[in-house]
Formats: structure tokens, sequence, C-alpha cells
């Protein structure tokens, strides 16, 4: 398996979230802040990898053969 491969997030191709079941009140419900740590969590998943961190990654793969 290659270094960028190694770098893959778990949750990026089902475009899922942590489980909060842990955060749930005594209602069931989520807290307030629940969704916005959701969203924040998604946005940075969902984030391209940057073309100099793929460089560097390359690099660094071809460095060990």
């Amino acid at each position: 398996m290659g270094r960028s491969n190694a770098f893959r997030m778990t949750g990026t191709d089902n475009k899922t979230s942590p489980s909060t079941d842990k955060a749930k009140n005594k209602d069931g419900q989520e807290p307030e802040w629940a969704s916005g740590l959701k969203q924040l969590y998604n946005s940075v998943v969902n984030e391209p990898l940057p073309d100099n961190f793929k460089d560097l990654l390359a690099k660094l793969d071809d460095g060990d053969k």
C-alpha cells in the first residue's frame, strides 16, 4: 500500500460522521453543539488533499524504491 493510501481517512467514502450515541442526553436527543461539530467534521474530512502534500508523498514513495 502506498503512503498516500495510508493517509486516507475513514468515513470519506460513505460521508458518515462519528457516532454521537454517548453524547445523547437523557431524553435521547443530541446536545445543541453536536450538529455543528458534525458539520465541521464533515467539512474537514471532505477537503481535498493539497497538491504540495501529494507531491511530498509521491517523493517519499519514489525514495522507497
